[in-house]
C-alpha cells in the first residue's frame, strides 16, 4: 500500500487538472475560429508544417511531468523497513481535579472540558515522555499508569468525569503524593533514585481544603520533581450548574442556607503550589500561548533511557516519480510543435 509522507501537496494536482481543461477548451476555440477562416481541408496546403497531434502531446508531456513532481514532492512510501533506535524521554504526571467546581462554566464549554483540552494539547507536544493519569477531588486515584502510548492516555482521558469519586473536596496534595507513586516514590520494590527528569502537572481551579498541598510540592521538589500548575476558571467566580440524568438543569448547587454556591479561581494557592515545587504556573484563559512555558519545562528536563526500541518505517520512493517528471519534460523540449522540414525533404528524397 503506498502511503505519502505530505500527503497535503496531491492538491495540486487539481490546478494540474484544471490547466488540462483550459487548454483543451482553449485548444478547441481556436480550432473553430480556424474553420471559420477556411475549409479544414485546406490547411495542409496552406500551413504544411502544421502537426494536429504534436501540440496536445507536448502539452500532455507538460502537464504530467508537473504532476509527477507533485507526487514527488508528497515522497510517496511503499515498503517497510525495520529499524531499531534507543528510546529516551522524561516521566510527567497529570493531575486532573474532577470535584463539582470544576462543571462551571466560567470559562466554556466548562472547566473540566477545558483541561481535557489542555492535556490534549499537552500529549501532542510530547515526543517519547512517559505520561500518567492522577484525577482527584477530596482523594485521588491514579487513572492510568506511567506509559508512552497516548491514544491509550486519550482514552483514559475521556472517561473522566465528575462523578467519578464520590468523596467531594480537593485534595491536591493527596494528588501530588499519587503522581510521586506513580514515578516509583516509596514503592519498597522499586530503588528509587533523585533525577531531573520527572514532573507533575496540577490542574485545578485551586480550591484546596483538605491537606497541604505546598508541602506536598515542596517534598516533590526535595526529590527532584518539577511541580507545575494549570488554573482553571476565573478569579470573579461561577455557580455550579446541576445536573440529573437526563443532563443539565437550570438550577445551581446551593449552600444549607439556600444560597447559591459561588465557586472561585484560586490563583495564589496555584502560584503558592509551583513555586514551592520549583513549577511555573498559567491560567487556562491564557492556556494557548502559556502552555509553552511548561512545555518548554518539559523539553528541559533530563531524558532517561528506557530501552530499545524496534519500528518499522516506510522506505521513501520519490525518486522513481522525479525521475519520470524530468524524462517527460525534456520530451517535452526536445519534440518540436511542427513537423521538421528537413526530415520531410530528406524522406522524399529517398523515395
Amino acid at each position: 500500500m503506498v502511503h505519502f509522507e505530505h500527503i497535503e501537496y496531491l492538491w495540486l494536482l487539481l490546478l494540474v487538472a484544471l490547466a488540462g481543461v483550459l487548454w483543451g477548451v482553449m485548444s478547441w476555440r481556436e480550432r473553430r475560429r480556424l474553420e471559420e477562416w477556411g475549409d479544414r481541408s485546406m490547411f495542409g496546403r496552406l500551413i504544411p508544417d502544421r502537426s494536429p497531434w504534436r501540440p496536445a502531446f507536448k502539452m500532455a508531456l507538460t502537464l504530467t511531468g508537473i504532476a509527477l513532481l507533485i507526487v514527488s514532492l508528497s515522497n510517496p512510501q511503499f515498503g517497510t523497513k525495520i529499524e531499531k533506535g534507543k528510546r529516551s524521554g522524561s516521566d510527567i504526571a497529570i493531575c486532573l481535579d474532577v470535584s463539582n467546581s470544576m462543571m462551571a462554566e466560567d470559562i466554556q464549554p466548562n472547566r473540566l472540558e477545558r483541561s481535557k483540552k489542555v492535556v490534549t494539547n499537552l500529549l501532542s507536544s510530547l515526543t517519547g515522555d512517559r505520561v500518567s493519569l492522577v484525577v482527584y477531588a477530596g482523594t485521588s486515584f491514579i487513572q492510568m499508569p506511567l506509559t508512552n502510548d497516548y491514544s491509550a492516555t486519550k482514552l483514559f482521558l475521556d472517561q473522566v468525569s465528575c462523578d467519578m469519586i464520590a468523596s467531594q473536596g480537593t485534595a491536591i496534595g493527596d494528588a501530588i503524593q499519587k503522581s510521586m507513586e506513580t514515578f516509583g516514590y516509596g514503592d519498597p520494590d522499586r530503588k528509587w533514585e533523585i533525577n531531573k527528569g520527572r514532573a507533575i502537572i496540577v490542574i485545578s481551579d485551586g480550591e484546596n481544603h483538605e491537606d497541604d498541598a505546598v508541602g506536598a510540592a515542596r517534598e516533590a521538589a526535595k526529590q527532584g520533581i518539577r511541580v507545575c500548575t494549570i488554573g482553571m476558571g476565573l478569579p470573579e467566580g461561577s455557580p455550579i450548574p446541576e445536573y440529573n440524568p437526563r443532563g443539565r438543569t437550570n438550577n445551581y448547587k446551593r449552600d444549607k442556607n439556600g444560597s447559591i454556591i459561588m465557586t472561585h479561581l484560586n490563583e495564589d494557592m496555584l502560584r503558592q503550589i509551583a513555586s514551592a515545587g520549583n513549577g511555573t504556573y498559567l491560567r487556562a484563559s491564557n492556556a494557548g500561548s502559556g502552555l509553552s512555558d511548561i512545555t518548554s519545562i518539559i523539553q528541559g528536563l533530563e531524558k532517561e533511557e528506557m530501552g530499545e526500541a524496534v519500528f518499522s518505517a516506510y522506505e521513501s520512493r520519490y525518486i522513481y516519480p522525479l525521475a519520470a517528471a524530468l524524462l517527460c519534460l525534456l520530451a517535452e523540449v526536445i519534440l518540436y510543435e511542427r513537423r521538421n522540414r528537413k526530415w520531410k525533404l530528406f524522406d522524399e528524397k529517398n523515395q
